[in-house]
């Protein structure tokens, strides 16, 4: 199926995330949350707790984002706004997605596997930028609209940012659970396959010299001599 680019609006409705397949480029506008670490935390233990929270992802999207923002006369200003590490937060991701209602994660990397089951029922995706354009994605930022949370460090609060095509954003994985890494990996594997045969290479032989194998090594008779039983 070849790749399409969508423009996405806030509030984000099942049907239009569902429509989306992994390998898509997307364009976001609207309102949107940064979150990551500190802010996990506090988020999922208020809901556990059954207490309020003075913020909504219902229908929204969640940025793995750790910005740096500075006040100026007339407001708050961003000034970088580059995409963390999103592997680290597959598991809190999976719990708090149905419990908000969020339908799209914006972040970098890979996400796990545990997150592939919540977007496929909620009906949510993960949508990937690009690494070290920290300076490119901050001018897509409209403008601030209220941060919350300041005592856990500017780069860890929750920012609420209003975003004017924030993107080129590719689809990673879709609400299908259908995921571009699976999909690079599959490939790999299948030119890797490819060229061992052509190459006349055994991919079952141990190529790799070093480190070698845990208590073997190779003698000059390239017999298989157990370490610990010559010592």
């Amino acid at each position: 199926m070849p790749m399409k680019t969508r423009e996405l609006s806030v509030p984000i409705s099942e049907q239009t995330v569902r429509s989306l397949a992994a390998g898509d480029l997307v364009f976001v506008n609207g309102t949107i949350y940064t979150l990551r670490d500190s802010a996990y935390e506090r988020t999922l233990t208020s809901l556990r707790e059954g207490k309020s929270l003075p913020f909504s992802f219902k229908d929204s999207a969640i940025w793995h984002c750790g910005p740096i923002v500075r006040k100026t006369d007339s407001g708050w200003q961003v000034t970088a706004a580059g995409s963390t590490t999103s592997s680290r937060f597959t598991r809190p991701a999976a719990e708090l997605l149905p419990k908000m209602g969020i339908r799209a994660i914006i972040g970098k990397g890979l996400m796990g596997d545990d997150i592939l089951a919540p977007m496929r029922r909620w009906g949510a995706c993960y949508l990937m930028t690009t690494g070290g354009a920290a300076a490119y994605y901050s001018k897509q930022i409209a403008r601030v609209v209220d941060v919350h949370w300041l005592d856990l460090g500017m780069p860890a609060a929750v920012w609420v940012f209003s975003v004017e095509r924030l993107g080129p954003l590719l689809v990673g994985i879709d609400s299908q659970g259908r995921s571009v890494f699976e999909s690079v990996r599959s490939a790999a594997q299948e030119n890797i396959a490819a060229i061992f045969e052509k190459s006349g290479i055994d991919p079952s032989h141990e190529y790799v010299w070093w480190p070698r194998p845990p208590n073997r090594f190779k003698d000059r008779n390239s017999r298989s001599v157990n370490v610990s039983a010559k010592s």
